[in-house]
Protein backbone atom coordinates (compact mmCIF):
# COMPACT_ATOMS: atom_id res chain seq x y z
CA UNK A 1 0.00 0.00 0.00
CA UNK A 2 0.48 3.76 -0.29
CA UNK A 3 -0.92 5.18 3.06
CA UNK A 4 0.97 6.62 6.26
CA UNK A 5 -2.08 6.62 8.44
CA UNK A 6 -1.57 4.85 11.77
CA UNK A 7 -1.91 1.55 12.49
CA UNK A 8 -5.36 0.79 14.21
CA UNK A 9 -5.30 -3.36 13.13
CA UNK A 10 -2.78 -5.76 12.30
CA UNK A 11 -3.02 -6.20 7.74
CA UNK A 12 -4.13 -9.54 8.47
CA UNK A 13 -7.92 -8.87 10.19
CA UNK A 14 -8.22 -5.58 8.50
CA UNK A 15 -11.32 -6.31 5.71
CA UNK A 16 -12.60 -4.11 3.15
CA UNK A 17 -15.29 -3.66 4.94
CA UNK A 18 -13.24 -2.39 7.99
CA UNK A 19 -11.66 0.09 5.25
CA UNK A 20 -15.53 0.93 4.09
CA UNK A 21 -16.68 2.46 7.54
CA UNK A 22 -13.19 4.66 7.77
CA UNK A 23 -14.62 5.86 4.23
CA UNK A 24 -18.43 6.20 5.60
CA UNK A 25 -17.48 8.14 8.26
CA UNK A 26 -15.50 11.17 6.44
CA UNK A 27 -17.94 11.24 3.85
CA UNK A 28 -20.17 12.11 6.55
CA UNK A 29 -18.05 14.80 7.73
CA UNK A 30 -18.04 16.44 4.63
CA UNK A 31 -20.82 19.47 4.14
CA UNK A 32 -21.46 17.87 0.13
CA UNK A 33 -21.11 14.52 -1.60
CA UNK A 34 -17.51 14.01 -2.88
CA UNK A 35 -16.31 12.98 -5.97
CA UNK A 36 -14.37 9.19 -4.91
CA UNK A 37 -11.00 8.03 -6.36
CA UNK A 38 -9.68 5.27 -5.54
CA UNK A 39 -6.35 3.75 -6.71
CA UNK A 40 -5.53 -0.23 -7.58
CA UNK A 41 -6.94 -1.57 -3.57
CA UNK A 42 -8.44 1.78 -3.07
CA UNK A 43 -10.42 1.43 -6.15
CA UNK A 44 -11.74 -1.76 -5.11
CA UNK A 45 -12.86 -0.26 -1.98
CA UNK A 46 -14.17 3.04 -4.08
CA UNK A 47 -16.78 -0.05 -5.67
CA UNK A 48 -17.44 -1.01 -2.05
CA UNK A 49 -18.83 2.53 -1.77
CA UNK A 50 -20.61 2.49 -4.92
CA UNK A 51 -22.28 -1.04 -4.05
CA UNK A 52 -22.88 -0.13 -0.09
CA UNK A 53 -23.18 3.73 0.37
CA UNK A 54 -24.05 4.68 -3.19
CA UNK A 55 -26.28 8.06 -2.73
CA UNK A 56 -23.45 9.29 -0.33
CA UNK A 57 -20.92 10.29 -3.46
CA UNK A 58 -21.40 12.67 -6.53
CA UNK A 59 -18.86 10.66 -8.77
CA UNK A 60 -16.46 8.04 -8.93
CA UNK A 61 -13.06 8.17 -10.51
CA UNK A 62 -10.86 4.76 -10.45
CA UNK A 63 -7.42 5.11 -11.60
CA UNK A 64 -6.16 1.29 -12.41
CA UNK A 65 -8.43 -0.57 -9.95
CA UNK A 66 -9.10 -3.73 -9.15
CA UNK A 67 -11.57 -5.41 -11.98
CA UNK A 68 -15.23 -5.43 -11.38
CA UNK A 69 -16.31 -8.60 -10.97
CA UNK A 70 -13.27 -11.23 -10.08
CA UNK A 71 -9.88 -11.03 -10.50
CA UNK A 72 -9.30 -14.96 -10.73
CA UNK A 73 -11.27 -15.27 -14.06
CA UNK A 74 -11.72 -11.62 -15.57
CA UNK A 75 -8.32 -11.26 -15.96
CA UNK A 76 -6.62 -15.10 -16.21
CA UNK A 77 -3.59 -14.18 -18.63
CA UNK A 78 -2.13 -11.55 -16.63
CA UNK A 79 -3.04 -13.29 -13.62
CA UNK A 80 -0.90 -15.99 -14.98
CA UNK A 81 1.85 -14.26 -16.21
CA UNK A 82 2.09 -12.40 -12.58
CA UNK A 83 2.27 -15.75 -11.03
CA UNK A 84 4.90 -17.20 -13.42
CA UNK A 85 7.45 -13.88 -13.07
CA UNK A 86 6.97 -14.29 -9.24
CA UNK A 87 6.06 -17.24 -7.66
CA UNK A 88 7.98 -17.05 -4.44
CA UNK A 89 6.67 -13.70 -3.94
CA UNK A 90 2.56 -14.96 -4.54
CA UNK A 91 3.59 -17.74 -2.32
CA UNK A 92 4.28 -15.65 0.32
CA UNK A 93 1.75 -13.46 -0.12
CA UNK A 94 -0.81 -15.75 0.47
CA UNK A 95 0.86 -17.62 2.99
CA UNK A 96 1.18 -14.05 5.37
CA UNK A 97 -1.80 -12.87 4.15
CA UNK A 98 0.06 -9.10 3.67
CA UNK A 99 1.18 -7.82 0.06
CA UNK A 100 4.58 -6.63 1.16
CA UNK A 101 6.26 -9.46 0.00
CA UNK A 102 4.80 -9.38 -3.70
CA UNK A 103 7.09 -5.73 -3.84
CA UNK A 104 9.57 -7.03 -0.99
CA UNK A 105 12.42 -5.71 -3.59
CA UNK A 106 12.88 -2.48 -5.74
CA UNK A 107 12.94 -5.00 -8.81
CA UNK A 108 10.08 -6.77 -7.98
CA UNK A 109 8.27 -3.56 -7.10
CA UNK A 110 9.09 -2.04 -10.13
CA UNK A 111 8.45 -5.16 -12.24
CA UNK A 112 4.87 -4.64 -11.10
CA UNK A 113 4.03 -1.47 -10.53
CA UNK A 114 6.27 0.73 -12.69
CA UNK A 115 6.74 1.09 -16.59
CA UNK A 116 10.51 2.19 -17.70
CA UNK A 117 9.08 5.70 -18.37
CA UNK A 118 8.86 6.36 -14.39
CA UNK A 119 9.78 9.59 -13.16
CA UNK A 120 10.86 7.52 -9.91
CA UNK A 121 13.25 4.77 -9.59
CA UNK A 122 12.80 1.51 -8.23
CA UNK A 123 14.33 2.06 -4.78
CA UNK A 124 12.54 5.17 -4.20
CA UNK A 125 9.10 3.67 -5.24
CA UNK A 126 10.23 0.16 -3.17
CA UNK A 127 11.06 2.83 -0.09
CA UNK A 128 7.60 4.33 -0.52
CA UNK A 129 5.54 0.98 0.12
CA UNK A 130 4.17 -0.30 3.17
CA UNK A 131 1.93 -3.50 3.93
CA UNK A 132 -1.58 -4.38 2.28
CA UNK A 133 -3.68 -6.93 3.74
CA UNK A 134 -4.27 -10.05 0.93
CA UNK A 135 -7.39 -10.79 2.91
CA UNK A 136 -9.17 -8.28 1.09
CA UNK A 137 -8.10 -10.08 -2.16
CA UNK A 138 -10.25 -12.64 -1.34
CA UNK A 139 -13.09 -10.32 -0.23
CA UNK A 140 -13.20 -8.62 -3.77
CA UNK A 141 -14.10 -11.76 -5.56
CA UNK A 142 -16.93 -14.50 -5.72
CA UNK A 143 -18.91 -15.75 -3.41
CA UNK A 144 -18.27 -12.64 -0.88
CA UNK A 145 -18.35 -10.05 -3.65
CA UNK A 146 -20.79 -8.70 -6.81
CA UNK A 147 -20.81 -5.47 -7.80
CA UNK A 148 -23.28 -2.98 -8.45
CA UNK A 149 -25.42 -3.20 -10.89
CA UNK A 150 -27.57 -0.47 -13.38
CA UNK A 151 -25.27 2.35 -11.51
CA UNK A 152 -25.83 5.73 -12.63
CA UNK A 153 -23.67 7.61 -10.59
CA UNK A 154 -21.45 8.92 -13.38
CA UNK A 155 -17.83 7.17 -13.43
CA UNK A 156 -14.32 7.79 -14.90
CA UNK A 157 -12.10 4.71 -15.34
CA UNK A 158 -7.93 5.23 -15.89
CA UNK A 159 -6.14 2.08 -17.18
CA UNK A 160 -2.40 2.26 -17.79
CA UNK A 161 -1.52 0.88 -21.37
CA UNK A 162 1.54 -0.86 -19.77
CA UNK A 163 0.33 -1.83 -16.08
CA UNK A 164 1.65 -5.27 -15.56
CA UNK A 165 -0.99 -6.24 -12.48
CA UNK A 166 -4.19 -5.07 -14.83
CA UNK A 167 -5.02 -5.54 -18.23
CA UNK A 168 -6.29 -2.79 -20.33
CA UNK A 169 -8.80 -5.74 -22.02
CA UNK A 170 -10.19 -6.22 -18.47
CA UNK A 171 -10.30 -2.92 -17.51
CA UNK A 172 -12.71 -2.35 -20.31
CA UNK A 173 -14.76 -4.65 -19.52
CA UNK A 174 -15.29 -3.42 -15.64
CA UNK A 175 -15.96 0.27 -17.60
CA UNK A 176 -18.61 -0.94 -19.28
CA UNK A 177 -20.23 -2.73 -16.59
CA UNK A 178 -20.22 0.59 -14.45
CA UNK A 179 -21.32 2.30 -17.62
CA UNK A 180 -17.74 4.57 -17.07
CA UNK A 181 -15.77 6.78 -19.42
CA UNK A 182 -12.58 4.56 -20.30
CA UNK A 183 -9.46 6.41 -21.10
CA UNK A 184 -5.99 4.47 -21.51
CA UNK A 185 -3.16 6.37 -20.50
CA UNK A 186 -0.17 5.84 -23.42
CA UNK A 187 3.01 4.44 -21.90
CA UNK A 188 1.41 3.92 -17.98
CA UNK A 189 2.31 1.42 -15.50
CA UNK A 190 -0.15 0.54 -12.73
CA UNK A 191 0.75 3.19 -10.94
CA UNK A 192 0.49 5.93 -13.60
CA UNK A 193 0.90 9.12 -10.70
CA UNK A 194 4.55 8.17 -10.80
CA UNK A 195 4.72 7.88 -14.56
CA UNK A 196 6.42 10.48 -17.47
CA UNK A 197 3.01 10.78 -18.20
CA UNK A 198 1.16 12.04 -15.36
CA UNK A 199 0.02 15.44 -16.24
CA UNK A 200 -1.78 13.72 -18.87
CA UNK A 201 -3.00 11.60 -16.39
CA UNK A 202 -4.68 14.61 -13.99
CA UNK A 203 -5.68 16.08 -17.10
CA UNK A 204 -7.88 13.12 -18.06
CA UNK A 205 -9.47 12.99 -14.28
CA UNK A 206 -10.04 17.17 -14.51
Amino acid sequence: GHGKSPLQRSLTSSTLGYYLAFVRDEIRRLPVKPILMGHSMGGALSQWVLRYLPESISAVVLVAPWVSHSSMTDDVPTLLKMMAGDPLGMAMMFYKFNADSWVRTPETAAAKLLSREAVVSPEERQRQLVGESALVIFQHNPPFWKPAENVTTPMLLLAGEKDAVLSVAALRKSAAHYRADFVVIPGAGHNMMMEKSFRETAHSID
